[in-house]
């Protein structure tokens, strides 16, 4: 990256689909002021979808700033660039969709050899019901298991409505007053 120029370079681990979890992409896209150019290694490393590639180009575009590849002819200051850009986008796409394929059918044969068994349970049932029945509250399991208060609802049995009578001295209109309506 120093070769081709660069000043300043960020890099990121994470290879999540989603740009919402790339806190570093977001975080050098809202740096880049107008004028300047963003310098990836390649495109796939950019955006994970053709639709998020789109995206950030427009983003980048209505700033003023370019995108340049250094081992793939891209450059959006030009015609050919962008309309290589686009192309390289649908086969990243489209690599991507193929692996998500292939790992679908990868455990779906797994499965049927009957040595896929899914990941390994992380949280004991047993141990949330435990907790809630000795009376610590559902936030307190929460904490104490590392779980979310959602994941302790999901494994607490349902409550039983509420069958009680209202309480005396509670009137809700029209409805066991003695008041003359009138």
């Amino acid at each position: 990256m120093r070769a081709a120029g660069c000043q300043t370079i960020r890099s990121e681990k994470k290879s999540g689909a989603k740009r919402g979890s790339r806190t570093e992409l977001q975080i050098l896209l809202d740096f880049l002021p107008a004028g300047d150019t963003l310098v990836v290694t390649r495109i796939d490393r950019l955006a994970r979808s053709m639709k998020d590639l789109q995206d950030i180009v427009h983003e980048l575009k209505g700033r003023g700033v370019s995108l340049k590849a250094t081992e793939q002819p891209i450059d959006t200051g030009t015609a050919a660039g962008k309309a290589f850009l686009d192309m390289l986008g649908v086969f990243a796409e489209f690599e991507t969709n193929l692996r998500k394929e292939r790992q679908a059918e990868g455990i779906q044969a797994a499965k049927a050899r009957g040595v896929y068994k899914g990941g390994k349970p992380r949280i004991d049932p047993e141990a949330v019901r435990r907790l809630a029945a000795e009376g610590m509250r559902r936030s307190h399991i929460a904490r104490q298991l590392g779980i979310s208060r959602g994941t302790v609802y999901r494994f607490m049995p349902p409550r039983a409505p509420d069958t009680r009578a209202p309480s005396a001295g509670v009137s809700r209109e029209g409805e066991g007053t003695d008041a003359d309506p009138s």
